[in-house]
Formats: structure tokens, C-alpha cells, sequence
């Protein structure tokens, strides 16, 4: 909020949780007044109960940033999502879907599935786990709907410009590291959540969750406490614990593009939002 003016940008969102209707709290999400003083894209796109894949995210983030463009102002993509950001600037590529093959593949024991990709492609075990029966299941599917198997996509133009950090759409990054004290800082972060309503939103909108809103930190860990099952107190440890881990994979997922410049943290936010603006800028 206080980088966007000073950028002449308006915000996209990468974040894969604030797409969903009504998960306002738990997912901090910007106000009514943040989005009218800042304009803010991808937010509330879809119900929560909404299969949202990463390839819509992708159409329509990229829409919202070509649309953002053509105004003749900055982009300013902010978020916690490493897989959403780069399906915004790099030329991932995703397969389509089609539900009778999936279903078909699905009925398949494990073995038969591995042994059915591997007759398609010897080398699949190279590419992606074996023993991992959710991506055999997909990449199985995918190679039956003739979209390449795991082999063919993995040596794509595309995917070698991926593992090479090449974005499709040039950008300035930065990573703010999370210093010290993150702990601390999360839990104070869950306690404003709760003081907020965190619960009662969970209680409104947990009958409505599909299977990737329902995934959500504080959300997941939550619906125990609305159905009795835990007590507030765990559910709130559970949070913390949920929430310390994610900052972790982020940050281990964004230290490994070479493309992001990383900030330290200061414990002042004025110098936060100096050493950022010109990271950005330089």
C-alpha cells in the first residue's frame, strides 16, 4: 500500500487464497477502503467451494496485468504463492484436463498406473516420483489426452526456459527475509485474526469450502474448533504451527530464484519500505 503510490502501480495479488469469496480474514485481505485508496486484481474471482486451478489463475492474472498495462501504469505483484507468481511471469505451460480419462485413470490400482506410464514413457521416473500416486494419476492422464508425456513435457522449449528462470514477462523482484523473530510476529499476527472473527468466518463459510479452500492456513486448522472436535487454544497452536512452516517453504522456494533481490528485515517499517522502493528502482 505504501509502495504502490509511490510506483504509480496498482497491486495484483498472487496470493492463491484471497481468490476465493467471504475468506477475507484469515487470508488478510486487503479492506474495501485499502482497495479503493489502491486499486487492487484477483481478488474474490471465484466461490470458495470453486476448484480455481493454477492455469485460470494464470489467464486471468495475466488479463489483469496486460488491462493494468495498457493504462499506462505499474505493476506492483505482491504475494506469498512462489507457483502463482511464476505462472504470471514465466512461461509455465499447463495441461488440460479431461474429467472421463481422469476418472478412467483413477480406478487404476497404483501399480497398473505406474505400469501404464511407464509402457507410454520408460524414462517417466526421471521426471516426477513414481511413488507419488497423485502425480502418477495426472501425468498418466495427461499422456492419455495426448498432451505429451512426462518425458516430452519435461524437455519442452518452455520448460528448460522455466529451470532457467527466463521470464516471459520481465519484472524487478524482491524478497523481504523474514529476519528474527517470526514466531513472535505470527502469533501476534493469528491473535489479530481471531480478535477480527477468524472463527466466525470459518463457522460461515466451512460448509461452502471445496477441497483447495479448505487447505488453507488457519482455515484448515480452524474447522475442528466450529465442529467441536478442538479446542480454540489448539487451534490457534495449530495455526502457528501451520503458518511458521509455510513461511519457511516460501522463503526456501524464493531463495532459489535468482531473479529476486533480498532485503533484510529491519525492525523499523519506514526502512522496510525505503529498502524495498529502492531495490525496486535502482
Amino acid at each position: 500500500m505504501r509502495l504502490a503510490p509511490l510506483l504509480d502501480a496498482e497491486i495484483v495479488s498472487v496470493d492463491s487464497m484471497q481468490v476465493y469469496r467471504g475468506m477475507d480474514v484469515g487470508t488478510a485481505k486487503p479492506t474495501p477502503e485499502q482497495r479503493q485508496d489502491v486499486p487492487h486484481h484477483m481478488l474474490d474471482l471465484v466461490e470458495p467451494d470453486v476448484e480455481f486451478s493454477v492455469a485460470e489463475f494464470q489467464e486471468a492474472g495475466r488479463r489483469a496485468i496486460a488491462a493494468v498495462r495498457d493504462r499506462g501504469r505499474s505493476v506492483l505483484v505482491v504475494g506469498g504463492s512462489g507457483l502463482h507468481l511464476r505462472a504470471l511471469v514465466d512461461p509455465l505451460e499447463f495441461a488440460p484436463h479431461d474429467p472421463a480419462i481422469r476418472a478412467e485413470v483413477e480406478a487404476l490400482d497404483a501399480a497398473a498406473a505406474v505400469r501404464e506410464l511407464l509402457s507410454l514413457d520408460p524414462a517417466a521416473g526421471a521426471h516426477l516420483d513414481l511413488a507419488n500416486p497423485r502425480r502418477v494419476t495426472r501425468a498418466l492422464e495427461v499422456s492419455r489426452i495426448g498432451a505429451g508425456t512426462p518425458s516430452e513435457r519435461a524437455t519442452s522449449r518452455s520448460a528448460a526456459a522455466v529451470r532457467a528462470y527466463q521470464a516471459l514477462i520481465p519484472f524487478s523482484g524482491v524478497v523481504i527475509d523474514p529476519g528474527e523473530g517470526l514466531a513472535a510476529r505470527a502469533r501476534r499476527r493469528i491473535d489479530r485474526m481471531l480478535k477480527a472473527g477468524l472463527l466466525d468466518e470459518v463457522e460461515r463459510i466451512g460448509p461452502r469450502l471445496g477441497r483447495t479452500a479448505s487447505q488453507a492456513v488457519g482455515y484448515k486448522e480452524m474447522l475442528p474448533v466450529v465442529a467441536g472436535d478442538l479446542t480454540l487454544s489448539d487451534g490457534a497452536a495449530d495455526v502457528l504451527t501451520a503458518t511458521t512452516a509455510l513461511a519457511r517453504r516460501q522463503r526456501t522456494f524464493f531463495r532459489r530464484d535468482p531473479r529476486l533481490v533480498e532485503v533484510p528485515w529491519t525492525s523499523t517499517f519506514e526502512d522496510r519500505v525505503s529498502s524495498v522502493h529502492e531495490a525496486l528502482t535502482s
